[in-house]
């Protein structure tokens, strides 16, 4: 193996090497899912806006698979990172201390592990309701609901339909209620991660931390509430 590429591999084996995986890979994931809620927002701008934005995403063909990959890609290393530094920090300490150390932890910061991997349930199953269509004939030809003249997907229709059963929104509330405590936490430990936090700067980054995960919070469930009360139909 080249020593660059040893070095690198050490690196990623280290504690602050996985610290700085979980930071950068939660940073990727953030802009995802700031952009993903405004391309979702347009669901109240109409039909016509939301399946416009969605037939212009379909249409970048490879290089939208290329985004979907590096995502993808962001989510497991941000998984598997959180993960391994877990067990380490429980193998570092594997009898209680006589005090609790973890008092000063903030109740997000202990469950981050258990938040993320609920996190995670909902997105296979977010995508395999919207994505794949799996058992909801959204990709089924020959139900013309889901489909425009053009071909493309009648991307305002599934989503009508999908929030209109009451399990399914309530799935997704209670996932974005648990993203915005993990959110709360680790945009503010992003930034300590990667040395961009001060004395001085640190209550302002956890106040924006907690602003940005309220606000994709409030965004993302006003689309299943708008569907449920029937402002959106």
């Amino acid at each position: 193996m080249p020593p660059f590429a040893a070095s690198l591999l050490r690196f990623c084996r280290s504690s602050i090497g996985r610290k700085i995986i979980v930071a950068l890979t939660g940073a990727v994931m953030v802009l995802f899912l700031i952009g993903h809620l405004l391309g979702n927002l347009l669901l109240f701008a109409g039909p016509d806006a939301i399946n416009a934005y969605a037939k212009k995403l379909h249409d970048l063909g490879p290089l939208l698979w290329i985004a979907r990959l590096g995502l993808l890609a962001a989510v497991v290393l941000h998984i598997v990172a959180t993960v391994q530094l877990t067990i380490a920090n429980r193998a570092a300490r594997p009898q209680a201390y006589g005090v609790d150390a973890t008092r000063a932890a903030t109740k997000s910061s202990r469950t981050m592990i258990w938040s993320g991997l609920t996190i995670l349930a909902f997105l296979i199953y977010h995508l395999a309701h919207y994505t794949w269509g799996v058992a909801n004939g959204y990709y089924d030809k020959a139900n013309p609901r889901y489909w425009l003249a053009d071909d493309s997907h009648n991307v305002y229709q599934m989503i009508v339909d999908g929030f209109n059963w009451v399990p399914a929104s309530l799935f997704y509330i209670v996932a974005m209620a648990l993203l915005f405590r993990h959110l709360g936490h680790g945009v503010a430990s992003m930034f300590q991660t990667l040395g961009l936090t001060t004395q001085k700067s640190r209550p302002l980054i956890e106040c924006a931390g907690h602003a940005l995960a309220l606000a994709l919070f409030a965004g993302n469930c006003l689309m299943p509430i708008a569907v449920l009360a029937g402002w959106v139909k």
